[in-house]
């Protein structure tokens, strides 16, 4: 215990907590909270997102004015200018006229600029604004103030004017080849411009002053109150984050986590000794705890999006299918009450976790198919639906405000509570606890062991099963685990495949082994197949539980037939009473208390001549009173309530299997 407030406390969150809770819409009901230091009011991301898109829309994209390109378009077009006009053999006089004339033309377009346009600056217009950086010198122009590739050629040809068309085209063509963009975009700074502009964007709007009113006691807290607390919340929890305060947090961590742990072990020793002087299942039940907490602490550690994306309804799935629903339900609260020390809006978080910790429990209550996990997955579900629909609508007032994107980490929740199944036969193999899980596929009747009792022993095959359908029947109706005295009841006579012909439901003759053998080692066969059953399930690794009801079945009764038979045979003798008793013990649950009882009445019923109503009323009667009398139902929390409920079902099955017309009024 002291090491698990240990680990639980180490890795929680060390800083002072933030005593209010508050939500939009809701009334301040404390009182009038003065701020105890000067804070910025913080922006919320939807208004610093909004405002970032705003800056960078005044972010012009940058673009280099490049004068190595104009220098090589421009020498580039006289030395192919010389090479074109000797190859078409032209006048040598008109040469240096054509030649200037189109380089002084060239040489004002570039002087101007020639932009290389980029589509994604284009709005409905097809002109912007950007920024041109010419000797490290920015200035502000517009793509209409310069050429693009386009009007630059356009404006060479209207100016530039030959004699003959064929001169004309020539050098026109030759001055296309050249018109080269000479403003290109720099894609690398003006990212660089954007991201500085982005994150020079103010976070806060505005300043609450030391001593300021931030909330009045009954006020509404609207948007801009609520920016206020937010922002002092956020101030706080920067501020206590120091090194002097981390001893004392941590004093209080220890206090609590050790109290909450004292109140569990409390609960366990009062009301669940069985649990509380079993360490084994002390430690799973601290594992649980701890991991479900080491979980929490994680996430907060790690910032994600949403702390309900953590199955917490997984400690309660497995503690009610490996324990009870009682201790569930109290641990799951203890677990809820620590984690909402160390969440945001923690009533919020404390009643969604509770409900559906509730309904998990409660959707598992029978737990007879592996389907029940997705049932109550489904429930587990529809619970938290329920409830965040009910806080929506508190705290927005309208289902169109309902943000439907954060009941998705419930949904993921609730597929990770799956996890539950495969931690529940882990725990079963390493702590040795029998889950109902692992129960009800013991009570299939092709496992091994059945057919080969099916096989070797029909007749106490057969008896089991009736026992079994009796047994379940009864405990059902009275309260308690049937699926655990069901296949308490398939295996209570295994060791019966020893030496089936020995039993008297497995002979199909009238002559028995019995004749030819002393009374006292026929007593010591019978009794024998209680040990060998107990050999048989330890030697197959059948849990405790079940060989509880092979030890329990019989109690420290006798068996009576071989041992009347010995006193009326050899009345001289001295007899050993020890040799045909069984060893017990004597039932110590209602379980064991059932199986005992259906057990008796069953193989007790077998004898009947003529089951009819009557038969069966004092079979069961005498049967059931007999044990009474023998004290063995003295260890049992079995009531007298208990004990006529028990005798009303048992006549009303058998008289059904024997087909006799059930008079209830007889029955009572």
């Amino acid at each position: 215990m002291i090491f698990t407030v240990f680990i639980i406390t180490l890795f929680l969150p060390k800083q002072p907590r933030f005593r209010y809770e508050f939500e939009k819409g809701k009334v301040w009901m404390n009182k009038d909270l003065i701020s105890p230091f000067s804070f910025a009011i913080l922006k919320t991301n939807p208004q610093v997102s909004t405002d970032k898109k705003n800056a960078l829309k005044d972010v012009l994209p940058v673009y280099q004015f490049d004068k190595d390109i104009t220098a090589n378009a421009l020498e580039g077009f006289l030395n192919e200018f010389d090479i074109k006009w000797r190859s078409k053999q032209l006048d040598e006089k008109e040469k240096v006229l054509y030649k200037g004339e189109a380089y002084k033309i060239l040489q004002t377009i570039y002087e101007k600029g020639i932009i290389g346009l980029n589509v994604k600056h284009q709005t409905s217009d097809k002109n912007y604004d950007f920024s041109m950086l010419e000797n490290n010198v920015s200035k502000q122009r517009n793509t209409q103030d310069v050429f693009t590739a386009e009007t630059a050629l356009k404006f060479f040809r209207d100016n530039f004017k030959a004699t003959n068309q064929v001169m004309n085209d020539l050098i026109s063509n030759l001055a296309e080849d050249h018109i080269t963009p000479n403003i290109v975009f720099d894609d690398r700074l003006t990212q660089i411009i954007q991201e500085n502009t982005v994150s020079n964007v103010s976070t806060t709007k505005g300043m609450v002053q030391k001593g300021e009113l931030i909330v009045a006691k009954n006020d509404v807290i609207d948007d801009e109150i609520y920016q206020k607390l937010d922002s002092y919340k956020a101030t706080y929890d920067a501020q206590t984050k120091t090194i002097g305060s981390l001893t004392l947090v941590y004093l209080g961590q220890v206090v609590l986590v050790g109290f909450i742990l004292t109140i569990l072990m409390s609960f366990l020793f009062l009301f669940r000794k069985d649990i509380f002087a079993d360490n084994r299942q002390l430690s799973l039940i601290l594992i649980v705890t701890t991991g479900m907490l080491l979980a929490l602490t994680w996430a907060l550690k790690m910032n994600i999006v949403s702390l309900y994306y953590i199955p917490f309804c997984v400690v309660p799935i497995i503690i009610r299918i490996l324990f009870d629903t009682r201790l569930a339900l109290y641990l799951h609260m203890l677990v809820i009450l620590i984690a909402g020390f160390f969440v945001a809006n923690s009533f919020e978080f404390v009643f969604y976790q509770v409900t559906a910790g509730m309904v998990a429990i409660f959707s598992i209550k029978n737990f007879v198919k592996r389907e029940r996990f997705l049932v109550s997955a489904f429930y587990i579900l529809l619970a938290y639906f329920v409830a965040f629909v009910g806080i929506a609508l508190l705290r927005e007032g309208s289902f169109r405000e309902i943000e439907w994107v954060n009941f998705v980490p419930f949904i993921f929740s609730v597929l990770l509570s799956l996890l539950a199944y495969p931690l529940i036969y882990l725990f079963e193999r390493v702590f040795g606890i029998t889950s109902d899980v692992a129960l009800i596929e013991l009570t299939n009747t092709n496992n091994r062991l059945l057919r080969e009792l099916a096989f070797k022993a029909p007749g106490t095959f057969q008896h089991s099963l009736q026992v079994a359908n009796l047994a379940e029947a009864a405990i059902f109706k009275i309260g308690g685990n049937s699926v655990l005295v069901r296949a308490g009841a398939l295996y209570h006579d295994i060791g019966k495949v020893d030496n089936p012909q020995y039993f008297i439901e497995n002979q199909n003759t009238a002559v028995s082994p019995h004749d030819k053998l002393p009374y006292e080692q026929s007593a010591q066969i019978i009794i024998q197949h209680v040990h060998k059953g107990i050999e048989i399930l330890r030697k197959n690794q059948i849990p405790e539980a079940i060989i509880d009801f092979i030890r329990t079945h019989h109690g420290n009764t006798r068996v009576d037939y071989f041992y009347q038979s010995f006193l009326k045979n050899s009345p001289e003798k001295f007899v050993d009473e020890n040799i045909f008793r069984y060893p017990g013990p004597i039932p110590f649950s209602k379980e064991t208390g059932v199986l005992m009882l259906a057990d008796s009445v069953e193989a007790a019923s077998r004898s009947l001549k003529n089951p009819d109503a009557q038969n069966i009323n004092d079979l069961v009667e005498r049967i059931i009173n007999y044990k009474l009398e023998q004290n063995q139902l003295d260890n049992c929390d079995l009531t007298l309530k208990d004990i006529e409920t028990i005798k009303l079902i048992f006549k009303t099955m058998l008289m059904s299997i024997y087909h006799v017309r059930i008079d209830y009024q007889q029955l009572s």
